[in-house]
């Protein structure tokens, strides 16, 4: 596969599994309206045996249209975000954070019935803001700060702030992202380091700056050193000749 094929798959990926994501919960949510009211009931019910199977169900479960459209935009730019910068560990952060956030709501939520992907939304913004400042690489760095400008005042949801609002799934997806962001410290894009950045460099070697006499002026022919002319011992050989005396 060449370069460019590769490259293409890489971008296609990058969109078509976000906009996968995005519409299965649309998906879901037309079967709920028009078919199985009941879908709705499937969420997070802490404290109960039964509520643990709503930590797999709930992300795509939501109460109505207002719900699921204030959900799809920020999963969709996040997961984007996340497939981009983070492609070897993407579907680690979103299937352990389903699951992880979805956890931490089933202990310390209230009782009640928690749905919604609000919960992956946090442990997305979580994760992509400390990944960043861990990195400590500028361009993960700059993403940090997109996401704060973008989604910073969604902390104040990880408080009761709000009747009716799952602020428990929100405090759960928060922890899980940092928790990621330091467990997968490892795959922190490291930036690229030049080759005079390298702790073996030796600008006497370098073929660059062996066009510039001790003066700064440019050279464009480099004349060979002698050593270089002249063979080596190793490669020098002995001939020997042996006359044969003409009898006639």
């Amino acid at each position: 596969m060449s370069h460019n094929q590769q490259q293409f798959k890489y971008s296609t990926g990058v969109v078509a599994y976000p906009v996968f994501f995005v519409l299965l919960i649309w998906i879901v949510f037309w079967l709920q309206v028009r078919f199985f009211p009941a879908i709705k009931t499937f969420g997070v019910y802490p404290q109960k045996l039964e509520g643990l199977s709503g930590i797999f169900f709930s992300p795509f479960i939501h109460a109505d249209i207002q719900h699921l459209y204030h959900n799809s935009i920020p999963l969709f730019i996040l997961s984007v975000a996340l497939f981009y910068f983070y492609r070897r560990i993407s579907w680690k952060v979103i299937l352990y954070g389903i699951v992880l956030s979805g956890l931490i709501t089933w202990i310390i939520g209230r009782p009640s019935n928690h749905i919604g992907a609000s919960g992956l939304i946090y442990v997305l913004v979580s994760f992509i803001f400390f990944k960043g400042v861990f990195a400590k690489h500028f361009r993960l760095v700059a993403l940090s700060l997109l996401i704060i400008f973008l989604y910073g005042s969604m902390i104040w949801y990880v408080f009761p702030v709000k009747e009716g609002m799952s602020w428990e799934g929100h405090l759960g997806g928060l922890i899980s992202g940092l928790l990621f962001a330091i467990i997968f410290r490892k795959s922190v894009a490291k930036p690229e380091r030049y080759v005079w950045q390298q702790p073996d460099y030796n600008e006497d070697n370098d073929p660059f700056l062996k066009h510039f006499d001790e003066d700064g002026n440019f050279i464009e022919i480099i004349e060979p050193e002698i050593e270089d002319e002249l063979p080596s011992e190793d490669n020098q050989s002995d001939v020997t000749y042996t006359f044969k005396e003409n009898k006639d």
